[in-house]
């Protein structure tokens, strides 16, 4: 009777339910962006940084999601999960180049160096691995399945970098607003200065003896 040889894909499995869990956890975070994207009322004149900055964000969690779910499937053999793999890693690094397009296009909001890096030049390395991961799965399991995950990972800490400084950056602005309004509500409210008693000449004049202007 032949002996069942153990997929290498058995070895993956705690860690593809760990974070294919924390994925689908982190998904409902981008919920709590959105509704302090909508408090500031950035959504309405924001749609296009919302495009390029916020929902590719949903995008990452849900491909590391689906990498879990895939290589957590009981496949007869290794190469449905590959090609699982190399179809997801090809659709990530086509989504890659429109949200590089949307983050050229979009004026409300002018990136830094660590937003470009975050947002248009790991997430597509990360999907160019999962691909060669998938096209290398049947003949180099060990070395593909390492490729994979460390790809997953990333995308799931991409999620996790952009979603809080997104959070971050409408907190700071929320902040400055208030105290910016706070300051000319102060300015306004502020009596006008009046001349002092030993002032000679209209308050409206300027005194021969170097009165001042008011």
């Amino acid at each position: 009777m032949p002996v069942a040889v153990p997929s290498p894909l058995e070895a993956w499995a705690n860690f593809y339910v760990i974070l294919g869990s924390s994925a689908a956890a982190l998904t409902g975070l981008q919920f709590v962006v959105l509704t302090l994207v909508a408090q500031a009322n950035r959504v309405a004149s924001g749609g296009e940084s919302l495009a390029a900055f916020g929902s590719p964000n949903v995008v990452h969690f849900g491909a590391a999601l689906f990498v879990s779910c895939a290589l957590s499937a009981p496949w007869p053999s290794l190469a449905g999960a590959g090609v699982s793999l190399a179809i997801l890693g090809a659709a990530g690094l086509l989504y890659s180049g429109l949200v590089i397009r949307r983050a050229h296009r979009q004026t409300e909001y002018q990136p830094v160096f660590e937003d470009w890096l975050f947002h248009t030049i790991l997430p597509p390395l990360a999907y160019t691995a999962l691909m060669a991961s998938g096209i290398l799965l049947v003949r180099a399991p060990v070395g593909a399945l390492f490729v994979s995950g460390a790809a997953v990972l990333l995308l799931v800490s991409i999620g996790i970098h952009n979603a809080w400084d997104t959070i971050t950056y409408i907190t700071l602005e929320q902040i400055r607003r208030e105290r910016a309004a706070r300051e000319r509500s102060a300015a306004q409210a502020s009596p006008p200065s009046e001349p002092s008693p030993g002032s000679s000449g209209s308050p409206s004049e300027t005194g021969v003896g170097g009165g001042t202007r008011l």
